[in-house]
Protein backbone atom coordinates (compact mmCIF):
# COMPACT_ATOMS: atom_id res chain seq x y z
CA UNK A 1 0.00 0.00 0.00
CA UNK A 2 2.79 2.48 0.90
CA UNK A 3 4.59 1.65 -2.34
CA UNK A 4 1.42 2.45 -4.28
CA UNK A 5 1.11 5.84 -2.57
CA UNK A 6 4.77 6.67 -3.22
CA UNK A 7 4.49 5.66 -6.90
CA UNK A 8 1.30 7.71 -7.25
CA UNK A 9 3.03 10.78 -5.77
CA UNK A 10 5.99 10.40 -8.10
CA UNK A 11 3.74 10.11 -11.15
CA UNK A 12 1.59 13.07 -10.05
CA UNK A 13 4.62 15.29 -9.39
CA UNK A 14 6.13 14.43 -12.75
CA UNK A 15 2.90 15.60 -14.45
CA UNK A 16 2.76 18.94 -12.61
CA UNK A 17 4.32 21.76 -14.64
CA UNK A 18 7.45 23.15 -13.03
CA UNK A 19 8.20 26.80 -12.39
CA UNK A 20 10.68 26.73 -15.27
CA UNK A 21 7.92 25.50 -17.64
CA UNK A 22 5.60 28.26 -16.42
CA UNK A 23 8.37 30.84 -16.77
CA UNK A 24 9.10 29.69 -20.31
CA UNK A 25 5.39 29.76 -21.26
CA UNK A 26 4.94 33.26 -19.86
CA UNK A 27 8.05 34.54 -21.61
CA UNK A 28 6.68 33.18 -24.89
CA UNK A 29 3.36 34.95 -24.27
CA UNK A 30 5.19 38.22 -23.62
CA UNK A 31 7.44 37.93 -26.68
CA UNK A 32 4.47 37.08 -28.93
CA UNK A 33 3.06 40.56 -28.26
CA UNK A 34 5.92 42.31 -30.00
CA UNK A 35 6.85 42.35 -33.66
CA UNK A 36 10.50 42.94 -32.83
CA UNK A 37 13.25 41.26 -30.81
CA UNK A 38 12.86 41.74 -27.06
CA UNK A 39 15.07 41.14 -24.07
CA UNK A 40 13.40 40.02 -20.85
CA UNK A 41 14.68 40.51 -17.33
CA UNK A 42 12.99 38.23 -14.78
CA UNK A 43 12.36 39.58 -11.28
CA UNK A 44 10.92 37.81 -8.26
CA UNK A 45 9.45 40.98 -6.79
CA UNK A 46 8.80 41.09 -3.04
CA UNK A 47 5.95 43.54 -2.48
CA UNK A 48 6.87 46.05 0.27
CA UNK A 49 4.38 45.82 3.16
CA UNK A 50 3.29 49.47 3.08
CA UNK A 51 2.70 49.39 -0.69
CA UNK A 52 0.92 46.05 -0.42
CA UNK A 53 -1.55 47.40 2.17
CA UNK A 54 -2.21 50.57 0.19
CA UNK A 55 -2.92 48.66 -3.02
CA UNK A 56 -5.12 46.07 -1.31
CA UNK A 57 -7.19 48.88 0.21
CA UNK A 58 -7.54 50.76 -3.11
CA UNK A 59 -8.29 47.68 -5.22
CA UNK A 60 -10.49 45.84 -2.74
CA UNK A 61 -8.47 42.67 -3.26
CA UNK A 62 -5.64 41.02 -1.38
CA UNK A 63 -2.49 39.81 -3.07
CA UNK A 64 -2.32 36.03 -3.42
CA UNK A 65 1.27 35.99 -2.09
CA UNK A 66 3.85 38.47 -0.80
CA UNK A 67 5.69 38.39 -4.12
CA UNK A 68 5.00 38.55 -7.84
CA UNK A 69 6.83 37.21 -10.87
CA UNK A 70 7.68 40.13 -13.12
CA UNK A 71 9.50 40.62 -16.39
CA UNK A 72 10.94 43.92 -17.52
CA UNK A 73 10.75 44.04 -21.32
CA UNK A 74 13.40 45.83 -23.36
CA UNK A 75 13.91 46.63 -27.02
CA UNK A 76 17.67 46.84 -27.11
CA UNK A 77 18.47 48.93 -24.04
CA UNK A 78 15.12 50.75 -24.00
CA UNK A 79 12.61 49.71 -21.34
CA UNK A 80 9.20 49.30 -23.00
CA UNK A 81 6.93 47.28 -20.67
CA UNK A 82 6.53 45.12 -17.58
CA UNK A 83 4.87 41.72 -17.57
CA UNK A 84 3.32 40.64 -14.26
CA UNK A 85 2.12 37.16 -13.39
CA UNK A 86 -0.41 37.01 -10.57
CA UNK A 87 -3.12 34.81 -9.12
CA UNK A 88 -6.59 35.69 -7.91
CA UNK A 89 -9.18 33.47 -6.30
CA UNK A 90 -12.04 32.22 -8.42
CA UNK A 91 -14.95 30.51 -6.70
CA UNK A 92 -12.71 27.86 -5.14
CA UNK A 93 -9.49 27.73 -7.18
CA UNK A 94 -6.80 30.25 -8.10
CA UNK A 95 -6.80 31.84 -11.56
CA UNK A 96 -3.31 32.57 -12.89
CA UNK A 97 -3.07 35.53 -15.26
CA UNK A 98 -0.52 37.71 -17.02
CA UNK A 99 -0.78 41.46 -17.55
CA UNK A 100 1.59 43.37 -19.81
CA UNK A 101 1.80 47.07 -18.89
CA UNK A 102 3.62 49.60 -21.07
CA UNK A 103 6.07 52.23 -19.83
CA UNK A 104 3.21 54.75 -19.69
CA UNK A 105 1.35 52.48 -17.21
CA UNK A 106 -1.32 51.39 -19.69
CA UNK A 107 -2.42 47.77 -20.06
CA UNK A 108 -1.18 46.32 -23.34
CA UNK A 109 -2.43 42.76 -22.96
CA UNK A 110 -4.03 40.34 -20.51
CA UNK A 111 -3.97 36.58 -20.73
CA UNK A 112 -5.41 33.85 -18.53
CA UNK A 113 -2.48 31.46 -18.08
CA UNK A 114 -4.28 28.83 -15.99
CA UNK A 115 -8.01 28.56 -15.27
CA UNK A 116 -8.84 25.80 -12.79
CA UNK A 117 -12.57 26.22 -12.16
CA UNK A 118 -15.15 23.95 -13.82
CA UNK A 119 -17.28 26.98 -14.86
CA UNK A 120 -16.60 30.53 -15.97
CA UNK A 121 -13.75 29.82 -18.35
CA UNK A 122 -15.21 32.39 -20.75
CA UNK A 123 -12.97 34.96 -19.06
CA UNK A 124 -10.14 33.42 -21.10
CA UNK A 125 -11.79 34.79 -24.24
CA UNK A 126 -9.44 37.23 -25.99
CA UNK A 127 -12.27 39.60 -26.90
CA UNK A 128 -13.34 39.85 -23.25
CA UNK A 129 -9.75 40.39 -22.07
CA UNK A 130 -9.08 43.02 -24.78
CA UNK A 131 -11.46 45.44 -23.02
CA UNK A 132 -8.69 46.03 -20.45
CA UNK A 133 -6.21 47.22 -23.11
CA UNK A 134 -5.38 50.88 -22.59
CA UNK A 135 -6.68 50.96 -19.02
CA UNK A 136 -4.45 52.25 -16.22
CA UNK A 137 -4.72 52.90 -12.49
CA UNK A 138 -7.05 55.89 -13.00
CA UNK A 139 -9.45 54.06 -15.34
CA UNK A 140 -12.92 52.95 -14.40
CA UNK A 141 -13.18 49.22 -13.85
CA UNK A 142 -16.92 49.26 -13.16
CA UNK A 143 -18.38 45.89 -14.06
CA UNK A 144 -21.52 46.17 -16.16
CA UNK A 145 -20.48 49.61 -17.38
CA UNK A 146 -16.81 49.73 -18.42
CA UNK A 147 -16.26 45.97 -18.03
CA UNK A 148 -18.63 43.45 -19.62
CA UNK A 149 -20.27 40.84 -17.45
CA UNK A 150 -20.25 37.14 -18.29
CA UNK A 151 -23.23 35.04 -17.28
CA UNK A 152 -22.09 32.17 -15.06
CA UNK A 153 -18.70 33.75 -14.38
CA UNK A 154 -19.55 36.53 -11.94
CA UNK A 155 -16.88 35.63 -9.37
CA UNK A 156 -14.18 35.17 -12.03
CA UNK A 157 -15.08 38.47 -13.73
CA UNK A 158 -14.92 40.33 -10.41
CA UNK A 159 -11.65 38.66 -9.39
CA UNK A 160 -9.82 39.23 -12.67
CA UNK A 161 -11.08 42.82 -12.97
CA UNK A 162 -9.88 43.66 -9.45
CA UNK A 163 -6.63 41.79 -10.10
CA UNK A 164 -5.82 43.79 -13.23
CA UNK A 165 -6.69 47.05 -11.49
CA UNK A 166 -4.50 45.99 -8.54
CA UNK A 167 -1.50 45.51 -10.85
CA UNK A 168 -2.00 48.86 -12.61
CA UNK A 169 -2.02 50.53 -9.18
CA UNK A 170 1.19 48.69 -8.27
CA UNK A 171 2.98 49.82 -11.42
CA UNK A 172 1.79 53.42 -10.94
CA UNK A 173 3.34 53.37 -7.45
CA UNK A 174 6.64 51.62 -8.17
CA UNK A 175 7.13 52.61 -11.82
CA UNK A 176 9.93 50.62 -13.37
CA UNK A 177 11.99 50.72 -10.14
CA UNK A 178 12.00 46.99 -9.62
Amino acid sequence: MNKLIIISLIVFNSMTPSDSDLKSDVESLIRNNFEFETRLEFINYKIPGNIKQEIEKKSGQKFFKDFLYMWKVYRGDDYIATGILDNVYGKSQPITFLVLINRYNGVMMCEIVKYREPYGGQISNKKWLDQFNGKDNSSSYKIGDEISTISGATISVNSITKGIRKLTILISLIGNDL
